[in-house]
């Protein structure tokens, strides 16, 4: 396995059923003590998907220092559309209050699904593969808004020169 440091991304591609959600359970499970807010969001997966993570992580004791956006497959597509920006308000508000955060993002194709059955209630025009042209545009900028801040910039610089 890779490392992640502050401030990266990582992309978990593989087949369906194989343990990209493993990866991710683990991975909000080795945060314990280590002071990191983790926020899961799950998008148009299935609700006993989402109450499996649930339970693991409240078995062992993560449920203190996670918040779980859940958005499954029966919720609106406009809602589904919504969740990742929630998220990214909750991480942002820790963020500010210069905590670290851990974002699990569990369903960007069925976001972006979603946004195209919207685009479509809308008759905007369709794009590649009929999803509009703009929804990849959307996922990475969604995606680039993960950030350190200034302020736990200049803590980390003058802890280290000292």
């Amino acid at each position: 396995m890779i490392p992640i440091g502050r401030g990266q991304q990582e992309l978990i591609i593989r087949d369906r059923q194989i343990g990209k959600i493993v990866v991710a359970t683990d991975t909000i499970l080795n945060q314990q003590g280590q002071n990191v807010i983790c926020v899961y969001v799950a998008i148009g997966q299935k609700t006993s998907s989402v109450a499996q993570v649930v339970t693991t992580l409240q078995e062992n004791g993560a449920m203190e220092y996670t918040i779980i956006v859940a958005k499954t497959v029966d919720s609106p597509a406009t809602l589904q559309y919504l969740a990742p920006y929630a998220r990214e308000v909750l991480a942002e508000y820790f963020m500010y209050c210069e905590r670290h955060t851990l974002i699990i993002y569990d369903g960007p194709s069925k976001q972006a699904q979603a946004y195209r059955h919207m685009s479509l209630l809308l008759k905007r025009p369709p794009g590649h593969k009929t999803y509009p042209g703009d929804s990849f545009y959307l996922h990475s900028r969604l995606l680039e808004r993960a950030a350190k801040s200034r302020s736990q910039f200049d803590k980390n610089q003058s802890s280290q020169k000292s």
